[in-house]
């Protein structure tokens, strides 16, 4: 979501950026509407939105294609678009404003705010920081209890989120290892919520956009005031279509990825932070203290360190802070954050020694990644670096979306000529997951079907693959989430429980069936 969804197979694609000796000058607001069209042109993209801020001042923000395919209606700079995990860092915000008011530390134990928040071990409950909220170190796998709210539609509150965790498998020691996740933001922002007696949506709104003039952007979509110009969701595989816009259930899980903002917004919250924390008329206001916004800025969970890089990159630290990510190239420290919904794609990037900041948000998945090879690109022409990205990306796309094509296209063609022996009888029933809740299974037409209670999205045929496997189809087709169950059986035959994981490799990871331990109850 909320994802900052980077794939691993697009991180590689970005970090090969050559190191050119020769001068490269920076892109000109001209040769930005350039590289746009030019992506727009190579890979199926609805619109666009683009703003660059140098030097105290914006250079470009500017909107391209369109807010949908159906309406036509153009994007511009103020199109509001869904941000996703770009929001984490306004999450972060908060709490460091809180932090300078004295009503809570960093360092504070979260069960001292939310006493029944319960982790899967007493010591890592007890221990457990406000800071190692924001840290993605907590343990846990990655994306881990996504599909809690993925797809969206399900009932899940923030009182089940906080006891998710005691239930959640343990992947990796208390804060050794980066894995990153979506619920213990919604955590953040319920301590945000606890402190300053009122929704993160209504104290993000109120104590970070209002002073800085976001005026268009919300907390969440719900809290638009004009939902005139807002830029639609649209999947690009195989073809462009529109596709169903994803809503946040309620304020505290919009502090993950809820906010819908502008390019023309962003580029006043990419100012301030480039300003150290100052905003207004000769930056005479502070809306953060120099000191808990470079809390914010500096690496805290360490994701990657290459003592000597590659000389064609430059780069040799990968970090997370509280709520962005860090990194350098060609010697500047980077600091970005990407944000993931069903069709909406974005990005947020500052270059505090240059002055620079760069946001690019999209209204396609996946667009030939666009918001970062983009994004990318106009960084790297102030950087001295310069490389055809936007090539290298549409053939990666090409390469992704054809390998995972001829994964699922393989199982399904196995199930059209499977034959099961099973009395299918012996798999209905109802089963239980301790963080997910009740599944059903039952029988329609000689079919198994899957049903989850508590998200209706998850509903769909099973059909026999092989051993005691079954492959189920969801009705939901937005994203590529098609997942395998697995059923342990009983001396008589009898199924037992369910394991599941995605079938296809591109399946996003706020999917994360792997981590359902589904036992039968009746």
């Amino acid at each position: 979501m909320a994802s900052g969804k980077i794939k691993s197979g697009l991180l590689s694609i970005c970090l090969i950026v050559t190191a050119s000796h020769a001068q490269v000058k920076p892109l000109t607001s001209a040769q930005v509407d350039s590289l746009v069209n030019k992506s727009m042109q190579m890979m199926p993209l609805a619109g666009i939105a683009v703003a660059v801020v140098k030097d105290g001042k914006v250079i470009h923000a500017k909107g391209y294609g369109v807010t949908s395919i159906k309406t036509k209606e153009a994007v511009n700079e103020n199109t509001l678009f869904g941000i996703a995990s770009n929001s984490k860092a306004f999450t972060a915000m908060a709490l460091g404003i809180l932090a300078d008011e004295g009503k809570l530390k960093w360092s504070d134990k979260v069960v001292d705010y939310i006493p029944e928040f319960k982790m899967y071990d007493p010591y890592v409950t007890a221990h457990f920081t406000i800071q190692d909220l924001l840290t993605h170190r907590s343990g846990l796998g990655l994306g881990a209890g996504d599909l809690m709210f993925f797809p969206d539609g399900a009932d899940f509150t923030i009182q089940d989120v906080l006891k998710s965790f005691q239930y959640q498998k343990q992947t990796s020691e208390f804060r050794t290892r980066f894995d990153y996740d979506n619920l213990l933001y919604m955590v953040a922002g319920e301590v945000v919520a606890r402190v300053s007696g009122m929704p993160w949506t209504t104290f993000v709104e109120t104590r970070i956009m209002s002073p800085l003039g976001m005026t268009r952007s919300a907390g969440m979509f719900q809290n638009l005031k004009d939902k005139k110009n807002v830029a639609l969701p649209h999947s690009a595989e195989p073809t462009l279509k529109q596709i169903e816009q994803y809503t946040e259930p309620n304020s505290s899980f919009a502090a993950a990825g809820g906010i819908y903002a502008s390019v023309n917004d962003l580029s006043k919250w990419m100012l301030l932070h480039l300003n150290d924390g100052k905003y207004g008329d000769g930056l005479k206001q502070q809306l953060i203290s120099a000191e808990n916004h470079n809390e914010m800025l500096k690496p805290h969970t360490l994701i990657g360190f290459n003592r000597k890089s590659n000389p064609a990159v430059r780069s040799h630290l990968n970090a997370y802070g509280l709520g962005w990510g860090i990194n350098d190239q060609n010697g500047y420290i980077i600091i970005s954050h990407t944000g993931g919904l069903p069709g909406l794609l974005s990005k947020t990037t500052l270059v505090p020694e240059l002055n620079l900041g760069v946001v690019v948000l999209t209204n396609t998945d996946p667009g030939g990644f666009a918001f970062e090879t983009i994004s990318r690109m106009i960084v790297n022409s102030y950087l001295n670096s310069k490389v055809d990205m936007l090539t290298r990306a549409a053939g990666w796309v090409k390469d992704r979306q054809s390998h995972g094509d001829s994964v699922t296209t393989a199982v399904w063609n196995i199930v059209k000529n499977a034959k099961s022996n099973f009395n299918l009888a012996n798999f209905t029933g109802t089963y239980h997951d301790n963080w997910f809740g009740d599944v059903i299974i039952d029988l329609k037409d000689g079919e198994l079907w899957f049903t989850s209670k508590r998200s209706p999205k998850l509903h769909g045929k099973m059909s026999y693959y092989k051993a005691n496997t079954f492959a189920v189809r969801w009705d939901y087709r937005d994203m590529e989430c098609d997942a395998f169950a697995t059923f342990s059986l009983d001396e008589e035959g009898k199924a037992m429980g369910i394991k599941m994981k995605g079938i296809s490799p591109n399946i996003d990871f706020s999917f994360d069936f792997q981590d359902l331990d589904l036992k039968r109850i009746k």
